[in-house]
């Protein structure tokens, strides 16, 4: 299992450099022929200063990126390098993977035209070529920025017999080229891209050839490896797909499993709280049922208590209104003695007041029955109307007491 995530890793790593590296660009200058236009244009031979501790020169008064080394004419224009044995071309693209680590190592400040990528880089050191070209690139040119300066080889000697070849005298065609630079250049370069360039076209065409067919057999050995990876990835995924679904199943059993002893311990849990419930409702049952008892025992206790207590009571109210009865009897005579004692008073205090008011009464009774003469009868309707009140209030209140006297006489 974890042999087979290791490769899946490694292929995942693969694809994912080969997709992040700059595309490869091979080559134009195994022909030593292809012409290439980068628009620069030189009437006569540049001057050309050598780098401090390098094996390079660069041109100061040039407004490009122009260097010399091992026998060559380099120019970076366009994110791209071209080469040419003769100062003013023809130029051929050379690929980054066989640009010479010399012309990589000149530091930014001898760039005439850096990109806008150069700026935040170390004027004193390399442009950071693995940050711009990937990590494919860096993995394949590893250790190009690391060298000793001391170790650093004799610069190639330059081509002053280019001064002579100017304006109209420049020669255009390859061949004549080849044939100038062999009469009056004997330098061996060490350089393989170099050295293409010295060889006969015949020998040229033969190496572009065999380039050729390499990289066709490198792009054929790299499909073939992608696919072998591709059918291997697949296998690895069905088998792992297959490993899931088996494991989907297994989880799938498994919670089945897990879902049906639920369902039975919820069942058993079920049936525990009923059982519970029951035995809980029958002892609330009996608990009532006893509470209910002690109720009709309390109540029939508080009846007897009641009725005892009522029984008491009762002989005590008899007991009392005998009591009272007697205490009556007793009371009797001397209340009857007493009363006869004050009848006589009482009346005696009332004769005076019984006599006023049967006086009132008639003198009223008197009044009524004599004619009224004409002149009265005036003065009667003269009258006051609240002296006719009076008198109507007099003779109610004469008329109860008359009623209470009689109501006393009578209970004596």
């Amino acid at each position: 299992m974890k042999k087979s995530y290791v490769l899946i890793a490694v292929s995942m790593a693969l694809v994912q450099g080969c997709a992040t590296a700059p595309p490869y660009q091979p080559s134009s200058y195994g022909s030593g022929y292809s012409d290439v236009s980068i628009d620069i244009h030189y009437s006569t031979y540049p001057d050309l200063v050598r780098i401090p501790g390098y094996p390079v020169y660069y041109a100061p008064r040039v407004n490009s990126n122009y260097f010399f080394y091992d026998g060559l004419y380099w120019v970076f224009q366009g994110d791209n390098w071209y080469a040419s044995s003769w100062y003013n071309g023809p130029w051929g693209r050379v690929g980054y993977y066989e640009v010479p680590v010399y012309i990589l190592r000149v530091p930014v400040r001898y760039y005439r035209q850096p990109p806008s990528y150069f700026r935040d880089w170390r004027a004193d050191a390399p442009p950071r070529w693995g940050d711009r070209w990937g990590r494919d690139w860096e993995q394949r040119r590893s250790g190009w920025d690391r060298w000793d300066h001391r170790a650093a080889p004799a610069p190639a000697p330059l081509p002053a017999y280019q001064r002579n070849y100017s304006g109209d005298r420049y020669p255009r065609a390859v061949e004549q080229q080849h044939t100038i630079r062999s009469e009056y250049y004997r330098y061996q370069p060490r350089e393989p891209v170099t050295q293409q360039y010295f060889r006969p076209r015949v020998q040229q065409d033969q190496q572009r050839q065999q380039d050729q067919r390499q990289q066709e057999q490198r792009q054929r050995d790299q499909r073939q490896q992608e696919q072998r990876q591709q059918e291997q990835r697949q296998q690895e995924q069905r088998q792992q797909e297959q490993r899931q679904q088996e494991q989907r199943q297994q989880e799938q059993r498994q919670q089945e499993q897990r879902q049906q002893e639920q369902r039975q311990q919820e069942q058993r849990q079920q049936e525990q709280r009923q059982q519970e419930q029951r035995q809980q409702e029958q002892r609330q049952q009996d608990r009532r049922q006893q509470e209910q008892r002690q109720q009709d025992q309390r109540q029939l206790e508080q009846q007897r208590r009641q009725d005892q207590q009522r029984l008491l009571e009762q002989q005590q109210r008899q007991l009392e209104l005998q009591r009272r009865q007697e205490q009556q009897r007793q009371r009797e005579p001397q209340q009857r003695q007493q009363e006869q004692q004050r009848q006589p008073e009482q009346q005696r205090r009332q004769e005076p007041q019984r006599q006023q008011e049967q006086q009132q009464q008639r003198d009223l009774e008197r009044q009524r029955s004599q004619p009224e003469s004409r002149g009265k009868a005036r003065d009667d309707k003269a009258a006051p109307q609240d002296q006719v009140q009076k008198d109507k209030e007099s003779k109610q209140e004469y008329e109860r007491r008359q009623k209470e006297y009689e109501e006393r006489y009578r209970n004596r």
